[in-house]
């Protein structure tokens, strides 16, 4: 729900009297060495490298000057997830609830795999794939199979605003994850098809992507509107992003 009670456009927002918000601050993972190597890392995959570090206390600062109390931290469980909510953590004396949900996708066989060698060992799947075709990666999930976890996880975080704030009051939760769900996140706030997330670009490392949405009194979520998207970009890894933009796969 836009923040906004007067003006023009305020007699088409829901009367605050009956809502809060929540308020999602989605955090893509620093620089893996996998990311550097240009491997599929999916649900497997390594830590961060030292770009990734520096990345992580960089996003750190940002989080802690735009964002100084949030009321809840989710993470995903993976390593370099975890590695990168800690300079934020450390900093502010808080914790993470780790949240399997939160992984990045499945990609079954092809995990660990640069992209040439997946086209080599799996030219079907990849040709398949390149043909805009959601297929189980790997063997591992389809998009729309993440698209829908992601989706119930954040509507599961959201719905827990009546916990933390009153009425007319906006809670925000800090969502550490990967590229994958947060792409599948604004495709689904987007109300964008099935695939949809591949018209978005990917998120870079340690960027910050917000996503908002009504909560009314029994807890049930409206639709997510999108806040801002791959923002504070810390860089990429261009010879890997290119890679994974030929699959629709992102780390």
């Amino acid at each position: 729900m836009s923040e906004q009670t007067s003006g023009p456009w305020a007699v088409d927002e829901t009367a605050r009297d009956e809502y809060r918000v929540a308020r999602l601050i989605l955090v893509r993972h620093g620089e893996s060495f996998w990311n550097a190597e240009g491997r599929i890392q999916g649900q497997g995959g390594t830590g961060l490298s030292a770009r990734g570090e520096a990345q992580a206390a960089e996003v750190a600062n940002h989080l802690i000057a735009t964002y100084p109390d949030p009321h809840v931290v989710f993470s995903s469980d993976q390593e370099r997830v975890v590695q990168t909510s800690e300079p934020y953590l450390s900093r502010t004396g808080g914790s993470a609830e780790l949240d399997k949900r939160l992984r990045e996708i499945d990609t079954g066989d092809w995990t660990g795999l640069l992209t040439t060698e997946a086209a080599e060992r799996f030219p079907d799947q990849i040709a398949a794939v390149r043909r805009g075709e959601d297929i189980a990666r790997g063997g591992g999930e389809t998009f729309a199979d993440m698209r829908t976890r992601v989706g119930e996880t954040l509507r599961d975080i959201a719905s827990s605003a009546g916990k933390y704030v009153p009425v007319r009051e906006t809670m925000t939760a800090i969502v550490f994850t990967h590229g994958g769900p947060i792409r599948v996140a604004v495709a689904e706030a987007l109300g964008l098809p099935p695939n949809g997330h591949r018209l978005l670009d990917s998120p870079h490392n340690c960027s910050v992507t917000v996503l908002s949405a009504e909560v009314s009194s029994d807890g049930s979520v409206g639709v997510f509107r999108l806040a801002g998207y791959n923002g504070i970009g810390y860089g990429r890894t261009p010879s890997a992003e290119t890679s994974y933009d030929a699959l629709g796969e992102r780390r």
